[in-house]
């Protein structure tokens, strides 16, 4: 699916990416987390073919997508909607740059996530959060074959936040589409990830990367057993290693 070959990437002198090697599975949902400013929007920028890597190549079924904008589904951090387009427009613009844009489907994506009420506002009547959820299912509609989502739910209220994360579990269960998950919550990766990617400070290289051992599907009860506390706990030294204010839940 997704083959990440020994990249690099600088910045001048700054180097931000290095020696960098992992993979994607079809199907595999895997989570990366590492200290704040370790390059991991960089690395989505670098797969999502926005910026050209220094060193190695990045393959998606075998092609290789380095510079290539548009193969994949990606959520950056901020929502990056179009003001003078409605919800609905925004939602389904990706599809329609294709001449393919599916109403339906759109409708239907915002219905499940609350927003169906919105589909004809603009997006400066909706909270910050409202417009993430928007970004992110711009991804989802798009159909690609893996979703780069970087942080998609840091802006949504814990309870928003947990119920998103669920839903995002549900639909990956049903689907099974490959994702490549930013996030800075060790928690957060341990729910919803079959493996997790722990970056080293910049620049970025892989310190560890684990295999969540909990079954599927997940149950919010996950979230008290010992393991999972116990590998949280891992997780949080490993990142503390690399950065002492590094930013973790």
């Amino acid at each position: 699916m997704l083959d990440i070959q020994d990249i690099s990437k600088s910045f001048g002198a700054l180097e931000v990416v290095k020696n960098l090697s992992f993979t994607v599975r079809e199907g595999e949902f895997v989570a990366i987390i590492g200290p704040s400013g370790s390059g991991k929007s960089t690395l989505f920028q670098l797969i999502g073919g926005i910026s050209p890597l220094n060193q190695g190549a990045i393959l998606l079924n075998g092609e290789n997508i380095q510079q290539k904008p548009g193969t994949i589904g990606y959520m950056p951090q901020q929502p990056s909607l179009l003001p003078w387009r409605t919800i609905l427009e925004n939602v389904t613009i990706v599809e329609e740059l294709h001449h393919r844009p599916n109403i339906e489907i759109a409708r239907k994506w915002l219905e499940k996530v609350g927003l169906a009420s919105f589909e004809n506002a603009y997006p400066h009547a909706l909270s910050g959060g409202m417009q993430q959820r928007v970004s992110f299912l711009r991804a989802i509609v798009s159909e690609k074959p893996i979703l780069c989502l970087d942080e998609p739910f840091s802006a949504l209220d814990e309870f928003t936040r947990l119920e998103m994360q669920a839903w995002l579990l549900s639909i990956w269960e049903e689907h099974k589409k490959s994702i490549l998950f930013v996030t800075h919550s060790i928690e957060e990766a341990l729910f919803l990830a079959d493996r997790i990617i722990v970056l080293t400070k910049r620049p970025a290289t892989i310190k560890e990367e684990i295999i969540v051992p909990f079954a599927r599907p997940r149950s919010e009860e996950i979230r008290h057993c010992v393991q999972f506390t116990q590998l949280k706990q891992q997780l949080f030294h490993y990142l503390k290693e690399e950065k002492d204010d590094a930013y973790v839940d």
